[in-house]
């Protein structure tokens, strides 16, 4: 089965602050806010979610078919994918653009502020779903709010099963659009903050969200993951992890073990714990795309967390 991921693709800056924001923003002066932190880490990685999720699938076993648009600069990251056995066909060069770059300042708690540079990501609605051939599942992930729209309102009239990730773009969009993207989506994926705020901006209670998106999943980090089901909740424990290196794209992680779930018809409480491993893994590595597990030690760590097999193609 071939999977369609949709979305951003970046380059990453990740800057290391070796204290906590908190110290360092003082509550009643936000207004006129002039902050400047020294850095001690400093690194550039491959990111993006649709290069993520794309990442991840692929070290799964799963069939990822990345799409996006990309500037100039993408020479290093195509070379990476191909390297990595990812297929590059459906992502645009945009000329004149830079690859969209992310900034991202980690604090010693995790914490994260985040400056974005959309660069080619603006022009991503020149790319069609539908130019993707032989697609039996779908996710539309973080990207240009115009190029979301489309792909969701193209893939569901084709019929192919999606996944609506909205993440951070999820601001953009308007309480009705959100309300028809949870409806046509087969499948909704968001974090425990997005739920809230897509909540508020919707009108909806989250049974009444969940009643509309069919599947319907929330993450809550370190403590785990819910999924709802045709009238069923299932509780997924987070996966243990040696050491907390680096949250960065731990949700796109997880993702690709939902799909990679789908993708094999799993059923839906071993593809969430197979999310929560995946993301246990990268969490463990600094980078989005730094962690390369072999099947044994997946399936290995696999049954160590929920004492249960699962065997990766």
């Amino acid at each position: 089965m071939a999977t369609l991921i949709t979305g951003s693709i970046a380059y990453d800056t990740i800057l290391v602050f070796q204290d906590r924001f908190a110290n360092h923003i003082l509550a009643d002066q936000v207004h006129i806010i002039n902050l400047s932190l020294i850095a001690e880490g400093m690194r550039k990685d491959y990111g993006g979610c649709c290069g993520n999720i794309s990442y991840n699938l692929n070290l799964l076993g799963g069939n990822a078919i990345p799409m996006g648009t990309v500037g100039k600069d993408f020479a290093p990251y195509r070379q990476w994918m191909h390297a990595n056995g990812l297929d590059t066909t459906h992502i645009h060069e945009i000329e004149g653009t830079y690859t969209a770059q992310a900034f991202v300042t980690t604090d010693i708690d995790n914490n994260q502020i985040t400056a974005f540079h959309p660069g080619a990501m603006k022009e991503a609605s020149t790319v069609k779903a539908l130019e993707a051939k032989n697609i039996e599942l779908a996710i539309v992930a973080p990207n240009d709010k115009q190029a979301m729209t489309q792909h969701i309102r193209q893939l569901h009239r084709s019929g192919i099963p999606l996944i609506f990730d909205p993440g951070q773009a999820l601001p953009s969009f308007t309480g009705e659009e959100l309300v028809e993207f949870i409806s046509i989506g087969d499948y909704v994926c968001v974090n425990d903050y997005e739920c809230q705020l897509m909540s508020n901006k919707t009108g909806l209670s989250l049974a009444l969200m969940q009643e509309k998106a069919g599947v319907f999943i929330v993450t809550h980090g370190a403590g785990g993951s819910h999924v709802y089901v045709e009238g069923q909740e299932f509780t997924i424990k987070p996966a243990k992890v040696s050491a907390v290196v680096d949250p960065t794209g731990c949700g796109d992680a997880y993702r690709a073990g939902l799909l990679y779930g789908i993708e094999n018809k799993l059923d839906w409480q071993t593809s969430a714990q197979l999310g929560s491993l995946m993301g246990a893994i990268k969490v463990e590595h600094a980078g989005t795309q730094n962690h390369s597990p072999t099947h044994k030690e997946i399936e290995g760590r696999f049954y160590d967390n929920f004492k249960k097999t699962i065997s990766l193609a």
